[in-house]
């Protein structure tokens, strides 16, 4: 169990980035904008964080085993550990970047050092959500904008009856946020250690039983909590008000366009539902939280005519997007190899 842990660290480590780096998406534009102290923004998220990774984490998880199936505990110390040097080199110049990206760029790098196929389907519907993401997640804000814009012309409702409602949004936004980072991207920071997971059940009287799965993905969202509250308020300030100055309202619907697309990538009772219709599904693919609220602003930007948006900010975040997962494969291709040759452990199993 002390070696799992010590292994385990470097996921433990990518979740705090998580944290550092995304808790600014789920509610950046909310404390950016002063309707919600941060602390308080910051207790609601970690809270529904933790539940959504227990509830729906593993949802996600799959479709990175698909793309890599990571079949030994040093080989997943490096790889996350490789995802997680490069996300914090990212956060260290203040852009946001997407953990996706970074954990699905450390598997490729497993793939190529270990001489395997990358399953060249898994990773074209992958790449097909990134791309997928912004976009729904800009229609949306577009659609919210107009409508929110629709119904505040009509209704007259008085300036403080505004900013209650607005207040109230953000917190709900904020929660709804958290639940769908969890239930998204917890597999981004703990999906390597699934195969090789120790846990045993834990049962919870005799209401619910944690799997030894859940209990790992419990951990990897405390980790992600404790990043939440101790490095991410630099890159609030990138996403929260340098992209776009955004007002109140516009605030809550960058926050709630961005938790409904993340909910759509990863809720396995949608995908049945829309299956059961005859619908094809998005398929649940851990997608980038930044890129969505990216989206979602720049979506808010145009519908405002477009002179609002700094497009030289995201300009240098799509350049992070690209850099990081580079990063992360050549990153996790060395350390695989140190692993390995230096410290004699076991980094694939035919």
């Amino acid at each position: 169990m002390l070696s799992y842990l010590l292994f385990l660290s470097s996921g433990l480590f990518l979740g705090w980035s998580l944290g550092a780096n995304d808790s600014a998406n789920i509610f950046g534009p909310a404390v950016g904008t002063k309707m919600v102290k941060f602390n308080t923004a910051a207790i609601i998220a970690c809270i529904f964080i933790i539940i959504g990774s227990v509830v729906s984490g593993q949802n996600t998880a799959e479709t990175l085993n698909t793309l890599g199936g990571v079949n030994t505990l040093p080989a997943a110390f490096a790889v996350s550990l490789s995802a997680a040097l490069a996300v914090r080199v990212m956060l260290k110049s203040g852009i946001s970047v997407s953990i996706s990206q970074t954990i699905v760029g450390g598997i490729i790098g497993w793939n190529v050092y270990n001489n395997r196929p990358t399953d060249s389907e898994t990773l074209i519907n992958i790449c097909s959500c990134w791309v997928l993401c912004p976009i729904i997640s800009a229609m949306i804000a577009v659609f919210l904008y107009w409508s929110t814009k629709r119904v505040l012309h009509h209704s007259k409702m008085h300036i403080l009856w505004q900013d209650m409602v607005v207040r109230m949004g953000m917190i709900f936004t904020t929660a709804l946020g958290g639940y769908a980072i969890g239930a998204n991207n917890m597999a981004d920071v703990v999906g390597v250690f699934v195969d090789s997971c120790v846990f045993d059940d834990i049962r919870i009287g005799n209401l619910y039983t944690l799997t030894g799965t859940q209990v790992l993905f419990l951990i990897g969202a405390i980790a992600v909590s404790i990043g939440v509250f101790t490095y991410s308020q630099k890159v609030i300030k990138t996403v929260g008000k340098n992209v776009l100055k955004v007002s109140p309202a516009v605030g809550l619907i960058v926050i709630l366009s961005q938790s409904l697309v993340l909910i759509l990538f990863s809720s396995e009772t949608l995908e049945n539902f829309l299956v059961s219709l005859g619908i094809s599904p998005l398929p649940a693919v851990p997608v980038s939280s930044t890129q969505a609220v990216i989206g979602a602003l720049v979506g808010v930007g145009v519908a405002k005519g477009g002179k609002g948006v700094k497009w030289n900010i995201v300009l240098k975040l799509i350049c992070g997007w690209i850099t990081s997962p580079l990063m992360a494969f050549i990153l996790s291709y060395i350390s695989l190899s140190f692993m390995e040759n230096v410290f004699k452990q076991q980094v694939y199993i035919p």
